[in-house]
Formats: C-alpha cells, sequence, structure tokens
C-alpha cells in the first residue's frame, strides 16, 4: 500500500487486524511498516511508539467490545443479561483473539480517562451489576469476579486447554448460571454481619 492516506485511525485499524492474524505480542511497528509497505520512520508521524499504538489497540478493540455486549444486553436485566453480556463477551474474544489480548493490558490512565469507550464500559457493566442490588464495594468486586471468571474461562477455551469429553459449551452455561446464582445471593461483607451482629 502507499503512503498517502496513511493516518493514526488507519494504523491503528491495521495493528488491530494484525493482532488478530499473528497475535498482539508480535505487533510491532516494523510489521505494520511492512504491512503497508512503508519504512518504519514514515509511521511516528502517526503514532509515538509501540506502546502508543499498542495503547491505541487497547482502547479500539475496548469500544468495540463494549458495543458488542452493548447491543447484547439492551432492554434485558438479571439472568437475561448477565447471559447476553457474558455471550458478546465471549463470542468477541474467540473471534478476534489479538483484540481481545488488547483489551487486557494496562492503560495509561490519562489515555483511558479520554476514551469514551470506557467510561461506556463502565456505565454498562456496573449498570447490569446495579440490577442485582449490589453496590460498592461490592460492585467492584462483582465486576472483578466476572472479568477473572470469563477471561480465564475463554484463555483456557482458546488454547484448546478443556479436553474432558465434557460439552464446552455446556460448562460455559453451567458457569454462566452458577454466576447469576451467586449475584443473586451476594454473601454480605465483614462489616455488614457485624453491624447485624
Amino acid at each position: 500500500m502507499a503512503r498517502a492516506g496513511l493516518t493514526a485511525e488507519r494504523v491503528t485499524a491495521a495493528a488491530a487486524e494484525l493482532a488478530d492474524e499473528i497475535g498482539f505480542d508480535n505487533v510491532t511497528l516494523s510489521a505494520l511498516a511492512r504491512h503497508f509497505g512503508v519504512k518504519d520512520a514514515s509511521l511516528y508521524s502517526h503514532v509515538k511508539n509501540v506502546r502508543d499504538l499498542r495503547t491505541r489497540v487497547a482502547l479500539l478493540a475496548g469500544g468495540e467490545l463494549i458495543d458488542e455486549i452493548a447491543v447484547a444486553v439492551a432492554g434485558r436485566s438479571g439472568r437475561d443479561a448477565l447471559t447476553a453480556f457474558a455471550d458478546a463477551y465471549r463470542a468477541y474474544a474467540l473471534a478476534h483473539p489479538g483484540r481481545y489480548a488488547a483489551t487486557q493490558i494496562r492503560v495509561d490512565p490519562a489515555a483511558v480517562a479520554d476514551a469514551p469507550a470506557m467510561r461506556r464500559t463502565v456505565e454498562i457493566t456496573y449498570g447490569m451489576l446495579r440490577g442485582y442490588g449490589l453496590a460498592e464495594p461490592d460492585l467492584t468486586d462483582a465486576v472483578r469476579l466476572l472479568r477473572s471468571t470469563f477471561h480465564g474461562y475463554i484463555s483456557i477455551e482458546a488454547q484448546g486447554g478443556f479436553n474432558h469429553v465434557r460439552d464446552v459449551e455446556a460448562s460455559w452455561r453451567r458457569a454462566v448460571e452458577a454466576l447469576h446464582v451467586l449475584l443473586e445471593h451476594w454473601p454480605a461483607s465483614p462489616t455488614e454481619e457485624a453491624n447485624h451482629a
């Protein structure tokens, strides 16, 4: 491809595509320059360095992921919302492994502060969990539980790590149902228990 028409957005989108093809950790400015048929130096007018490029991919992927989740959970609550959320999360992660890997990196808080998609992620995720009657600090604890459960399951699945004869899809359904039951019966914090003693 010719250098003409390169923008930060085009470079980021190409890096996201490349991440899905070769793995997020393998996305470098050199690999991207080869993709566009330009010299590495040509990309520096669009991205600062590889860290900036990876941050841009992470924010792009995070926005795509929450857009898909938002469509899935719209008009739903409780078990239906959780199931739709979980399924959209898993579908995106499995369809876009490189982009999904990008969503797991630690991003500079300043970059997140300027990213509407990240604020939307918080709003949609916390909004779904408020439907279970949760408030802080339980909301944050529940978000961390969901994220670690989804990420752990999807990572093992993507690597072919579930070798048992039990159907992987059936296990996923049971895991999401178990999360729903847990969220409905969220344990009281030690402070609350002490106050009611």
